[in-house]
């Protein structure tokens, strides 16, 4: 009830446990809190929180335009409804070094268990499209370091994603990967991989854990779980899959009673009453709510008055 009664701290440990284990973690994006339950019953490894999502669901395009405070916000309340650990994209690390650093230690204040950083030029834009320019390896670097020295919890896990394979060759993202681990990334996210023998590059070429981006309409085809893990993937994300999903629904249904003058036709397809009230337990509310209100506040209106002496009230309430 209310909210996770799984700490931060154990959350990341969770994380950092899935990580080790050898088996593809699989993190399907949540576009709010209420997603994010229905992941962890869903039983998947984690949560994971898209900047392009929190930038859609304020209505803006995924250009650097959202802020800290804006995701570290939204991430929290997605990370607090969850017993799964929670991934979150901090985009460019919303500045310079220091604000790398304060970004990370906003997002442990948040509860979440990790996040990822990339190498793009500050603002960034969409990682699946063409023009993006990343910055200098050293640039690159000093993110990284100044976020993994910034942390306090060590079991938060820093990410490096870099979006260098859009610009150069595929050298040259083993190469930039090789140096964020150096400066103190725990995984590797290589952005736009263009087929399964990249991610094996990459894979090979740093000993960390790697993830995989299989967003719809992308650069990368959407591989299976088992393809991904063939080539040593440890972390699967799926970042705006359930948003584009429910966005798709709400639009058909928007049509239906344009063309129907009723949603009637969509009912069927719709989440039902009960559904949604066990998503947020609202029996567990209810019993709780029940088991502290079950008196009356003496002098309240709504209390009764007293019976008269003698009377067959009093007599009932003796």
């Amino acid at each position: 009830m209310l909210y996770s009664s799984v700490t931060a701290t154990q959350k990341r440990r969770a994380l950092r446990d899935g990580l080790a284990s050898g088996r593809l973690q699989q993190f399907p994006g949540a576009f709010n809190p209420l997603s994010a339950r229905l992941i962890g019953d869903k039983g998947f490894d984690g949560v994971y929180i898209s900047g392009a999502v929190i930038a859609a669901d304020l209505g803006l395009p995924d250009i650097g335009l959202t802020t800290l405070t804006e995701v570290a916000q939204r991430a929290g309340q997605i990370a607090r409804m969850t017993d799964l650990p929670c991934l979150v994209d901090a985009d460019t690390g919303f500045g310079e070094p220091m604000n790398v650093a304060r970004s990370v230690q906003e997002l442990e204040n948040a509860g979440l268990a990790g996040c990822h950083i990339e190498d793009q030029f500050n603002p960034k834009r969409c990682g699946h499209l063409d023009g993006k320019n990343v910055v200098d390896l050293d640039t690159a670097v000093k993110r990284i370091r100044a976020a993994a020295d910034a942390r306090r919890d060590p079991d938060f896990l820093i990410m490096a994603r870099t979006d260098i394979r859009g610009t150069d060759s595929l050298t040259a993202a083993q190469d930039r990967s090789r140096a964020l681990v150096e400066a103190g990334a725990d995984a590797i996210f290589p952005e736009a991989m263009r087929n399964l023998d990249e991610f094996r590059a990459i894979r090979d070429a740093v000993d960390v854990p790697i993830l995989a981006n299989m967003t719809e309409f992308g650069k990368s085809d959407l591989f299976t779980a088992e393809q991904l893990q063939d080539v040593g993937v440890s972390m699967v994300i799926y970042p705006v899959t359930l948003l584009r999903s429910a966005m798709g629904a709400a639009e058909r249904t928007l049509d239906t009673i344009r063309l129907h003058g009723t949603q009637q036709p969509a009912v069927e397809g719709m989440q039902t009453r009960s559904r949604l009230y066990d998503l947020v337990d609202y029996e567990g509310y209810n019993r709780f709510d029940s088991s502290v209100f079950d008196f009356e506040v003496p002098g309240s209106r709504s209390a009764a008055p007293p019976a008269p002496a003698g009377s067959d009230a009093q007599e009932e309430q003796s």
